[in-house]
């Protein structure tokens, strides 16, 4: 056994994410019930333990929200799971909220391959979290997240470091108390979800605790962008059969208008539904419609508003 891999042993077992469950230790005597049932208690604890960093959640926000205004991007990194939660946040934002493909990010250990094959090696080389910063052109407006249930990962950190050099914000994202990654952040959010209920299997309560997270981080910046009307994700973008139906229903339902005027409104404004509500509503084209919207920050409701209209 090498020095080094003393060290790491003594280090996973201080991690709260690699330790024993006692309420699970007969787990493997259970039936199919019994098994599940125990998942299920334990799964009870992650929104418990999100509540906790709700302060630490909205002040990330508001750091991603005064990025993004500035012309920044929200860029996650992480490796394995951590890593895979990045990417299925980023990749769900282009569709539900109309942004570009690079506004929202990921990057991960290993490349796009790693999302569908494990490559655990990759994760302990520092320098491949900078490199794969760099690559993208990641820059003092761009805002990091780094995503690691342990808090120590290797790239999280290199690519946090890297961050840091170029002066931007930096948020933390970690299932343990003493994450390492949390000294180089701004903005450390730690749900503490404990044990797994299978020993150090961190993608079940810590996964689910970061997939929670990256939800809201996500949604409640672009709700602060003007990305919604009411509770409708008004700036949707129709790029299948399903999503342009969710549209012009959209539509229907905000302006009362029938599906043959939605749908022409709709291709008028480019399949904007943002756009198209408001032309409907005002009895504007899409060239004013886009002019008035862009006044009002983008914010429909706000620009509904200024007609009038509530």
């Amino acid at each position: 056994m090498t020095d080094k891999t003393s060290s790491l042993i003594d280090t996973l077992r201080d991690l709260v994410s690699e330790s024993q469950n006692p309420a699970t230790l007969d787990i493997d005597l259970q039936d199919s019930l019994g098994i599940v049932s125990y998942i299920n208690q334990q799964d009870n604890n992650v929104s418990t333990a999100i509540e906790k960093q709700l302060p630490e959640i909205a002040k990330a926000v508001d750091l991603i929200v005064a990025a993004m205004k500035e012309g920044g991007r929200l860029v996650y990194t992480g490796a394995g799971t951590s890593g895979r939660m990045g990417v299925l946040d980023a990749v769900e934002c282009v569709p539900t909220f109309g942004v570009s493909d690079d506004q929202v990010t990921a990057v991960m250990a290993g490349g796009e391959s790693a999302m569908f094959r494990a490559k655990e090696g990759i994760e302990d080389d520092p320098a491949a979290g900078a490199s794969d910063l760099e690559a993208i052109g990641f820059n003092s407006k761009d805002v990091l997240v780094g995503i690691a249930a342990s808090g120590r990962t290797p790239y999280v950190i290199g690519a946090m470091a890297y961050a840091n050099s170029q002066g931007s914000n930096v948020i933390a994202l970690s299932c343990n108390p003493n994450a390492v990654i949390a000294e180089g952040a701004t903005v450390a959010i730690l749900p503490v979800v404990g044990p797994e209920a299978l020993t150090g299997s961190t993608r079940m309560k810590a996964g689910t605790a970061q997939k929670l997270v990256l939800n809201m981080l996500s949604t409640a910046s672009m709700i602060r962008l003007g990305k919604s009307y009411f509770n409708m994700m008004v700036d949707l973008k129709a790029t299948n059969e399903k999503l342009y139906a969710r549209g012009t229903r959209m539509v229907m339902d905000i302006t009362g208008a029938s599906q043959s005027d939605a749908e022409a409104a709709l291709k008028q404004a480019d399949m904007k539904v943002k756009t198209a509500v408001y032309m409907l509503l005002t009895s504007t084209d899409a060239v004013t419609a886009e002019k008035d919207l862009e006044s009002a920050d983008g914010f429909l409701r706000q620009a509904l508003a200024t007609k009038g209209i509530q």
